[in-house]
């Protein structure tokens, strides 16, 4: 049975490079989309660990696993928030190990301008939390009311809340053996680059053609990039 990850930040296609090649862990919809393509309708399990992302990005891997012909068995190996949750609603079937993590929350942006940007970004925000509830609402037959209270909330759930909620099925071994398991909480859900920081990377990584620089002066670039790490511009946010 082919084994299809959807690990670290889940991101666009258009950005899954930049990610790369800051060495962090990311899953875009492409990687998913060929894993599946290359299974051929077997069986398939997706392990995901992830603290979310770009939504987008979620949906669209939500739709390439649900629109896959073959059995698709979702497994949570670690954390599962955010945006990940949506990836996590397409499976037949939903497991999960003893020592999760499993988040739900409201969608958030960045927004500019005077009252009325500020309402109209209100209103795409509390629409778009609207659309994630009718996924919420399929896997686990709650009502919008409850989910949206719960997104509101930014709701964490152990294995066993969550499979009261009905967002999993399955608990993994569930033999209680696991669940005073030390684990690492970090003070983030994801490693998420600001798109100002995604406009620098690309403009030192990439020449005026669009290709990637080979040069010296790309490891020249690559030192920058360090530099904003080290400076705390590219974080957990």
């Amino acid at each position: 049975m082919p084994n299809i990850e959807v690990k670290g930040t889940i991101v666009s296609n258009d950005d899954a490079w930049i990610y790369d090649w800051c060495d962090i862990e990311n899953t875009c919809p492409k990687k998913v989309k060929d894993a599946l393509e290359k299974a051929n309708g077997e069986p398939v399990t997706i392990e995901i660990n992830s603290g979310g992302g770009d939504v987008f990005a979620g949906n669209e891997i939500y739709y390439a696993i649900q629109a896959y012909r073959g059995q698709k068995t979702i497994d949570i190996t670690g954390l599962a928030a955010s945006a990940a949750t949506i990836v996590s609603c397409a499976g037949d079937t939903v497991r999960a190990v003893p020592g999760m993590e499993y988040m739900i929350h409201n969608v958030s942006t960045g927004a500019y301008g005077d009252y009325n940007e500020m309402n109209k970004t209100s209103e795409v925000l509390q629409n778009a939390n609207k659309a994630i509830s009718n996924i919420y609402k399929l896997k686990t037959g709650m009502s919008h009311e409850k989910l949206l209270k719960l997104m509101n909330e930014e709701t964490w759930m152990d294995a066993e809340k969550a499979k009261e909620y009905g967002f999993i099925d399955e608990i993994i071994g569930d033999n209680g053996s696991d669940k005073d398991k030390p684990f690492t909480i970090y003070n983030a859900a994801a490693n998420v680059l600001s798109d100002s920081v995604k406009e620098k990377i690309r403009n030192a990584v990439k020449n005026p053609n669009g290709q990637k620089n080979t040069d010296s002066d790309f490891l020249m670039k690559q030192e920058q990039i360090k530099l904003l790490r080290m400076r705390g511009e590219i974080k957990h946010v």
